[in-house]
């Protein structure tokens, strides 16, 4: 087992919005230092770090620079290029979760592919590489169909529902005619998502089977644990999570997103090397949160307890269209649910669609503690 690096040691961020805000919270709570390399200046993450620097990832010689000031680097998206992170291991700094890791989960494709060399069920899906194949793709998945590029997408970014095959052909253009991949329209009864934690000797803790709500395909509520998850499901979704981690010997935090159909099957979407906005319960609702929990396995420490604080936990998110008519009444939801607590990633604009922070509550039942977490949220513009 490598050497842990302890309290006192510089951990760097490649990106440098909320969830590295998060992590580097946690990391000053530990007694961490934080570098964040990110190309954009005055951000979440960057105001809380010792140094921000501010280069394109494209930047070899400063990301080189950047990784020699620091013990150990992790990241808080996974778009980031192949290049910078090969610049990073080339100077002998750790990059956890590595580069292979970027490589599968960067790439739509590969990515179902790789689920599917695991033996878990995916969506049907196929490759669309011209709109001559789109045909060709269409028979495999049949239609409706999301037609998605295979990489930088998220929060519905860089995807179109198509309905026949002249849609497909629009939507294909629309995208950028770049390489993409059509995936089968899944009826599904709901949507939920396992995040979990590997650490560099192979230790696993997780969080279970949370429940997600999506409004114009961002997540909307989370609900943990999953209320119409039977245990054989919930235990379905963290050994087909192990599975993965263990395959990409992942050291760090990676959250796995599931349909669950009507007839109660388990179909892997899509995961993300990082922690999760489904796994914000956890900063209220478990005893070590998922920012801990990534700093942990970064830093070759043992993994903390995962266990919940409560029964029932959810969170809310707070996007910028409650901004619309003014700054949301925080005061009156603070007063009126003093239980919620409010997460405000101190975002300087607030934009349509746009994350601007999360409303955790915990209680006895999930059910209670998702109604807890959106009627305080409701507060925030009721008159």
């Amino acid at each position: 087992m490598s050497p842990a690096f302890l309290p006192g040691a510089m951990i760097g961020i490649l990106g440098s919005g909320q969830l590295g805000q998060m992590l580097a919270l946690e990391a000053r709570r530990m007694g961490y230092g934080i570098a964040v390399f990110s190309p954009d200046a005055d951000t979440p993450c960057g105001r809380i770090a010792d140094r921000e620097i501010v280069a394109p990832y494209s930047d070899l010689d400063a990301v080189r620079a950047f990784a020699a000031s620091v013990d150990v680097v992790t990241y808080e998206f996974e778009n980031v290029p192949s290049e910078t992170v090969a610049a990073i291991e080339s100077v002998g700094v750790s990059v956890r979760p590595g580069a292979n890791v970027l490589h599968v989960a960067q790439n739509r494709l590969r990515e179902k592919a790789f689920f599917v060399s695991l033996g878990i069920a995916t969506p049907p899906f196929a490759p669309v590489r011209t709109a001559g194949s789109i045909a060709e793709a269409v028979g495999v998945t049949g239609l409706p169909a999301v037609l998605k590029t295979v990489g930088s997408g998220y929060d519905g970014k860089g995807q179109r529902t198509v309905r026949t095959g002249d849609e497909a052909i629009v939507a294909f253009a629309e995208l950028g005619g770049v390489e993409c991949v059509l995936e089968g329209f899944v009826r599904f009864a709901w949507e939920g998502s396992v995040v979990a934690a590997r650490g560099v000797s192979g230790d696993f803790a997780h969080y279970g089977l949370v429940r997600n709500e999506h409004a114009l395909s961002i997540l909307d509520v989370t609900t943990a644990p999953a209320p119409d998850a039977s245990p054989a499901l919930a235990q379905e979704a963290i050994d087909a999570t192990r599975r993965i981690m263990d395959a990409l010997d992942v050291v760090g935090v990676l959250c796995v997103e599931f349909f669950v159909t009507p007839e109660g099957e388990l179909l892997a979407n899509e995961m993300a090397p990082r922690p999760h906005n489904s796994g914000h319960w956890t900063q209220n609702g478990a005893i070590t949160n998922q920012f801990e929990q990534q700093l942990r396995a970064v830093c070759g420490l043992p993994l903390g307890d995962t266990a919940m604080t409560q029964p029932g936990a959810a969170i809310a998110n707070l996007l910028g269209d409650l901004w619309d008519n003014g700054e949301p009444d925080f005061a009156a939801m603070l007063r009126d649910f003093p239980g919620a607590k409010l997460h405000l990633y101190g975002k300087r604009e607030a934009r349509p669609g746009r994350k601007m922070g999360h409303i955790v509550a915990i209680a006895p039942t999930p059910e209670a503690a998702r109604e807890h977490a959106l009627a305080a949220r409701a507060r925030l513009t009721r008159q």
